[in-house]
């Protein structure tokens, strides 16, 4: 019998379907690769399946997390039979040995070299076991001890403490030549303890890392899926080398406290480049720093993977298809808006259309989309780059905000000769953007004729698969809210979710769809005041019914639901 390729394995599973299968084939033809690396990429297929389908197919065992095989034998020296750094460069876990056996667990078994190597480096006949990249990664860190590493370098800056004389830090640091204040950033102790934040902060996922001065402590904390939790902080004394090492790392001047300054720099894990943003601001205790953590590769561009509900979607596709129109995306910091935008450019884009997009920053880079960065310092910002773009020849126009009316109104006239324009705003609600359009000063008869379409989102925690806990709720801390399942969840806590109770993030929503029926009613104080009714009566699902859905899914909590909506 003829061995069938992974593809067909997958679809044999029904875990993948022939369309994506095929979609999946272009895009090796175009970029090359494997077809199972392309299929995870395209978030068509988990990693777990696609190792599982492999390990059929090549007759090799699976080990993962749970079944407890990717645990070691401690008494056999395998950490000195393979290096840590080779193991996490070549995504290789070392076992077990019997005599001149060695079991391995591995990402890649069909790596010629990779195997000729470990037999070369352990003078043992190597047995895979398949595991995914994952599982390897976090093996290899418990094994080897790095889990360990962030809490030591901590208390051992506590320990450090000795060495400092009796005067205040505050006193030490202001009194520090340019020259040794250089000379203690790049000491190993520093240079080791900010890579361990960093290192520590990207391996729980975090989105940002706060650095936080006080008069007589640091504050560390991570912001986890929108929430921040305190970290174990290194000690004060340590505060101004951190600070250099990092303004460093992100070529700004070490000498400059007395102002807020922003810069960048990319670190490289494992395969993968991950971007941080770094804002430091003066306070009255030194200055604080903060490091937003860019992780391309688990930024999901694709609007069905979104969280959007399934109307919701529909409408939203239909109006960024139009062919000109205007379309917003509101919603606090942090509420998801660029990804939903990017997620949209992304099916947008194709060899018939010119994009062009202006943002600040830009976040992360598309191929076949021209993106510009806006440099207010050289006169070059949102409405100078728009009157720019309508020159060449766009189809459709990104703007990363809409700040002032010059920016607003560029988008408005944009948008009524002939482009598709999409942009942001800061507002709570859907139907509350076209009040702020109207009271920066938009007029109503320029409004009305131009706008398509306005989406309203925040991010809900999503409850840990692995440990979340059915309940009954009581009428008392229902408080009225009706649902349509007696059972709902609530979060427990467990190792895969470091104890936390959520895992990941999805998105709530509100499609406020400008229909003639909302048109009509956008002229007038009192009519806007009443937008939120009109949108409703024409189908608009609200932020909170799109929460309270989530909660009746089990996707999330209810105190998570009503801790980032309203009813009202």
């Amino acid at each position: 019998m003829a061995r069938l390729y992974i593809g067909e394995l997958l679809i044999q599973e029904k875990l993948i379907t022939e369309d994506q299968l095929e979609k999946a084939i272009l895009t090796q033809k175009r970029e090359g690769g494997r077809i199972g690396e392309i299929l995870i990429k395209m978030g068509f297929v988990q990693e777990a399946d696609v190792i599982k389908i492999v390990s059929k197919q090549l007759n090799i065992p699976y080990a993962c997390e749970n079944s407890k095989m990717l645990s070691p034998a401690t008494d056999q020296g395998l950490e000195k039979l393979i290096p840590r750094d080779f193991a996490l460069k070549n995504l290789v876990l070392p076992l077990s040995r019997n005599l001149n056996s060695l079991t391995c667990a591995m990402f890649d078994p069909l790596d010629i070299m990779l195997m000729d190597n470990l037999r070369k480096l352990t003078r043992c006949d190597v047995n895979p076991v398949l595991a995914t990249r994952s599982d390897i990664i976090k093996a290899i860190e418990l094994f080897y001890g790095r889990g360990n590493m962030f809490k030591d370098a901590v208390r051992d800056s506590y320990g450090a403490m000795d060495e400092v004389p009796e005067e205040s830090a505050d006193e030490i640091t202001s009194t520090l030549s340019l020259d040794k204040l250089i000379a203690r950033a790049e000491e190993a102790t520093v240079v080791k303890l900010v890579d361990l934040i960093i290192r520590q902060a990207i391996d729980e996922s975090a989105s940002d890392i706060h650095i936080e001065p006080f008069k007589d402590r640091i504050s560390l904390r991570y912001r986890i899926d929108g929430k921040l939790y305190e970290i174990p902080p290194p000690a004060r004394h340590l505060l101004l080398p951190i600070i250099s090492r990092i303004k460093i790392l992100s070529k700004l001047d070490i000498a400059e406290k007395r102002l807020p300054q922003d810069g960048a720099f990319g670190v490289k894990m494992e395969d993968r480049v991950i971007d941080l943003r770094v804002s430091c601001v003066p306070t009255i205790y030194g200055e604080k720093v903060v490091l937003r953590i860019l992780d391309r590769s688990k930024v999901v561009l694709d609007l069905d993977r979104l969280g959007f509900e399934p109307k919701q979607l529909e409408d939203f596709r239909r109006c960024i298809n139009y062919p000109y129109g205007l379309v917003f995306l509101t919603g606090p910091t942090g509420s998801g808006k660029t990804t939903t935008l990017y997620a949209a450019l992304n099916e947008l884009k194709n060899p018939t259309k010119n994009i062009v997009t202006v943002e600040d920053p830009v976040e992360y880079k598309l191929d076949s989309v021209n993106q510009v960065q806006i440099k207010p310092e050289i006169g070059l910002n949102f409405a100078s780059a728009l009157r720019s773009f309508l020159r060449q020849d766009p189809d459709i126009m990104l703007v990363g905000e809409v700040r002032d009316l010059e920016t607003a109104e560029i988008c408005i006239r944009s948008a009524l000769t002939g482009h598709l324009v999409l942009s942001t705003l800061h507002t709570n609600d859907a139907p509350s953007a076209i009040s702020r359009l109207v009271d920066i000063g938009v007029q109503p008869y320029l409004l009305v004729p131009s706008l398509v379409c306005v989406v309203g989102q925040r991010l809900l925690r999503k409850l840990c698969p692995h440990c979340k806990e059915a309940y009954e709720p009581k009428a008392q801390e229902l408080g009225g809210i009706k649902l349509k399942t007696s059972l709902i969840y609530k979060p427990k806590g467990c190792p895969k979710c470091n104890q936390i109770g959520y895992h990941g993030r999805t998105v709530i929503a509100e499609v406020l769809v400008v229909d003639d029926n909302v048109r009509k009613h956008m002229s007038g104080e009192a009519n806007l005041l009443n937008l939120k009714n009109i949108a409703k009566e024409s189908g608009m699902v609200t932020l909170y019914e799109s929460a309270i859905k989530k909660v009746e899914e089990g996707i999330t909590s209810l105190q998570e639901a009503l801790s980032v909506s309203m009813s009202f």
